[in-house]
């Protein structure tokens, strides 16, 4: 289960979860910041580290930003070069 980056990132792009990912799977784009879930080893470290709470597990995304879970491993797998 892969962590998402949601909507609450998106103008704001704080960066401090890209800080402590151990195996830098979360990279930048222009309007906010995404997890490649081929890469993301599921271990919650970015979660507690966004000061806008816009990163939670798949399973646990909310219904409203459910689309954000495809535009993470699209956009998350282009920038991480995969």
């Amino acid at each position: 289960m892969p962590y998402v980056v949601v909507e609450p990132c998106i103008g704001v792009k704080d960066k401090s979860c890209m800080t402590v990912c151990p195996v830098d799977c979360i990279y930048e784009a222009e309007d906010q910041v995404f997890i490649n879930p081929d890469e993301c080893i599921d271990c919650g470290l970015c979660e507690p580290e966004c000061p806008v709470n816009a990163i939670f597990v798949d399973t646990d995304v909310p219904e409203n930003w459910k689309s954000f879970i495809e535009l993470n491993a699209v956009e998350g797998r282009r920038l991480g070069g995969g």
